[in-house]
């Protein structure tokens, strides 16, 4: 089994994502793997055209942001995703972002999303032919080993 990120995203540090640090405020690397997300949905046909013509969407429930190196203005970014699991209702991936000159990993986010009823705005199970597309695609992309920091959780050392 050969492990692939399911899509990559480029993007370039702008000047109004620079803080008082003088490098990308965490807010923006959110910014940036929010794109990143818009690119998978549109991979995986549960974007915008699906919520057009489906009536349902996707909603994020939980993130995890792991932020490892800093990155500074114009310093292009390339995100990997990785899509970890899906099941009826929910979405599970990871972004990777990198520094693309260095490749030094910058940050990491993971995700769960949950399948809305727009008209309702509640939890509903994907179409069955939907349902079938993700696990194909879950079956093609899914890493044999996650990557470092899935799964991971927010504690004090040795707590």
């Amino acid at each position: 089994m050969i492990s692939r990120p399911i899509i990559e995203h480029h993007d370039q540090v702008r000047p109004e994502w620079i803080d008082s640090n003088n490098h990308m405020n965490l807010a923006y690397y959110v910014v940036v793997f929010d794109y990143a997300t818009d690119a998978l949905y549109r991979t995986l046909e549960i974007g915008d055209a699906y919520r057009q013509a489906s009536g349902n969407s996707c909603f994020t429930a939980e993130t995890h942001t792991l932020y490892e190196r800093e990155v500074h203005l114009d310093d292009r970014l390339l995100v990997r995703t990785w899509l970890l699991g899906a099941d009826t209702k929910r979405i599970h991936y990871l972004h990777e972002m990198f520094h693309a000159e260095s490749g030094d990993r910058s940050a990491v986010q993971e995700l769960m999303a949950l399948h809305i009823d727009m008209a309702v705005r509640r939890v509903r199970p994907f179409p069955s032919d939907q349902y079938a597309a993700l696990r194909r695609a879950v079956s093609e992309y899914a890493p044999a080993t996650p990557p470092n920091g899935a799964g991971r959780r927010i504690a004090l050392p040795n707590r």
